[in-house]
């Protein structure tokens, strides 16, 4: 049996499939080495039914938010050994992910628009080439953080039509200083900043919000896709809820670019399972 994890800061969404199985979905807590520990990421485990494959599994792959290099994957790999001390165990970052699960062995460009952004150049082996994402205050452009960031500024600075200002207000009638107090006090500002981004999704047909949205991809294309050495002659892919649920605009910013669009995935894990399979 093959187990396969994607691993994000809230939620680690798990596959697991023998060959020709119909593959079967659990999930579990957010596991990110850079807040976790091996022996608190073991205890959550050992509470959840994840445990009851113990000694069914003979692959597992985790690609997982904050696997930025050696030490931090240890941290997961190690726990991972605790219930899996016969399998073959790979730790990857979940940019790998992304790229093993829309180009598979092609080579090209794999993005990631969720709650952050990121992107690499990929050969179709490995990941080539880097442009940092720098987290929602420096960067991750066109992010789930990235919109909300630019929504809530416009709402707070009254810049966002009257008509959207009054239905953002009935929606999230907060007042001003807790909407500071979330942001510069308070823990996971990105994940409270993301957390506006249906209001988007919901009026994306009156030109402010297609507005903001395009202008945050046309931000994510120069800033970081550009970047790419012969990009122009290459498919783009992305995964991530926020390239799934606004994947027109993305296609249209592509496009108008002369940018190749390529396979837009919402999550990663059923690709990567027939990548490994």
């Amino acid at each position: 049996m093959i187990l396969i994890a994607d691993g994000g800061a809230t939620k680690t969404s798990w596959c697991f499939s023998g060959k020709g199985d119909t593959p079967g979905m659990m999930s579990t807590g957010g596991i990110n080495p850079y807040f976790r520990t091996t022996e608190d990421i073991i205890q959550e485990w050992k509470e959840s039914s994840f445990s009851q494959l113990s000694g069914k599994v003979e692959q597992v792959f985790f690609y997982g938010s904050g696997v930025v290099d050696a030490r931090k994957a240890q941290v997961i790999s190690e726990a991972l050994f605790s219930f899996f001390p016969t399998a073959e165990i790979e730790v990857q970052s979940d940019l790998l992910a992304a790229a093993r699960a829309t180009l598979g062995k092609k080579e090209g460009i794999a993005c990631i628009l969720g709650t952050g952004s990121n992107s690499c150049q990929y050969d179709g082996k490995k990941i080539t080439a880097h442009i940092p994402p720098l987290g929602f205050i420096l960067g991750d452009e066109g992010s789930g953080a990235g919109l909300g960031k630019q929504l809530v500024s416009d709402y707070l600075k009254k810049i966002m039509p009257s008509e959207l200002l009054a239905q953002f207000q009935a929606r999230y009638p907060l007042e001003y200083t807790e909407f500071l107090n979330r942001v510069y006090n308070q823990g996971k500002p990105n994940q409270f900043l993301a957390g506006f981004v249906p209001f988007l999704k919901e009026n994306i047909h009156k030109s402010y919000c297609a507005g903001l949205v395009r202008r945050a991809f046309e931000s994510f294309m120069t800033r970081n896709v550009v970047q790419y050495k012969g990009h122009e002659k290459q498919s783009i892919c992305f995964v991530g809820s926020v390239a799934f649920h606004f994947q027109e605009q993305l296609r249209n910013v592509l496009l108008e670019r002369n940018m190749v669009p390529g396979v837009i995935l919402q999550e990663p894990l059923l690709k990567l399972m027939e990548y490994h399979l």
